[in-house]
């Protein structure tokens, strides 16, 4: 079988079978054609590597200067992919067993500071689809979001009375978040005085919406963040505010199983890596303040 057919096979696998999100596919997809093409130039097959000419390309990405964390993922992706010709008898070595990504992987998320985000909340633009922007900054560090889970909300997906909103995350997992009433009455500020002008005679079903009535992107989101930030002075990134809402939390006194359910993340030891977050920031605490650190 032609690899570009097995590659076709997989990513129509991920979509039918395991149900990943399109966002998640169009990754392996870009990745694996990555390490094919290097396969190609090396005239090496898929079916027939080694685990030496697995650890080779890594090489070669490394050389490339490609960060540690792209390097995790495109390994994360050839794992997977080789599973999948596991499970289908395809090949009866898996070249990447054992192969473990970067220690760099597991770096620290960056989280905005309290002051940060009230400047960022506090920010005035002079749009006339501010209240749009503001109210989605602010869902988005009440609930810990992703980006691409914002902007797929539906109104449907919000309970007013009872103070949650259903969202679909990664995998097509469902998950219920809690929201703040302050952070409700934004919303419902922005349906009542804003969206009707965006959708003006069409319909939707979608919550957030561009200037022509359809659904908000990520692209569009994250440079309508950018420009708040300038403005505040805050260098930030949506993925910043959910990591600030983890965080904010985790050393308010939220407990990690919560955490992790208001995440969506699948194993807890990827919601872990805040407790470092939180043991780094009280170490900086202490360096700083107490007169016998230095």
């Amino acid at each position: 079988m032609e690899e570009r057919e097995l590659l076709k096979k997989f990513l129509n696998y991920c979509i039918t079978e395991k149900a990943l999100s399109i966002n998640t596919v169009k990754s392996y997809e870009t990745d694996l054609k990555i390490f094919i093409s290097h396969l190609n130039e090396s005239n090496l097959s898929l079916m027939s590597c080694s685990r030496e000419d697995v650890i080779q390309f890594f090489l070669t990405l490394k050389e490339k200067a490609y960060s540690a964390s792209s390097i995790a993922r495109i390994l994360s992706s050839i794992k997977q992919f080789f599973r999948f010709l596991i499970l289908n008898n395809l090949i009866s070595q898996d070249p990447v067993e054992g192969i473990k990504s970067p220690k760099q992987w597991l770096r620290l998320p960056k989280a905005l500071p309290v002051d940060d985000v009230k400047k960022l909340l506090s920010v005035i633009m002079n749009s006339k689809y501010f209240l749009r922007d503001i109210v989605m900054l602010e869902l988005m560090y009440a609930t810990g979001l992703r980006v691409s889970e914002l902007v797929k909300i539906k109104i449907a997906d919000i309970n007013f009375e009872a103070g949650f909103i259903r969202i679909i995350g990664k995998g097509e997992r469902e998950r219920i978040v809690p929201v703040a009433q302050r952070t409700l009455e934004g919303i419902k500020k922005y349906i009542f005085d804003l969206r009707p002008r965006l959708i003006k005679n069409r319909a939707s079903d979608y919550l957030f919406l561009n200037n022509r009535g359809q659904p908000m992107t990520r692209q569009r989101f994250w440079q309508n963040l950018k420009n708040m930030g300038k403005l505040a002075g805050v260098e930030v990134t949506p993925h910043m505010i959910r990591h600030s809402f983890a965080t904010h939390l985790l050393e308010g006194g939220a407990d990690l199983r919560s955490l992790q359910k208001m995440l969506g993340h699948s194993d807890i030891s990827t919601t872990q890596i805040y407790t470092k977050v939180s043991m780094e920031r009280l170490r900086k605490e202490y360096l700083k303040h107490h007169p016998r650190a230095k």
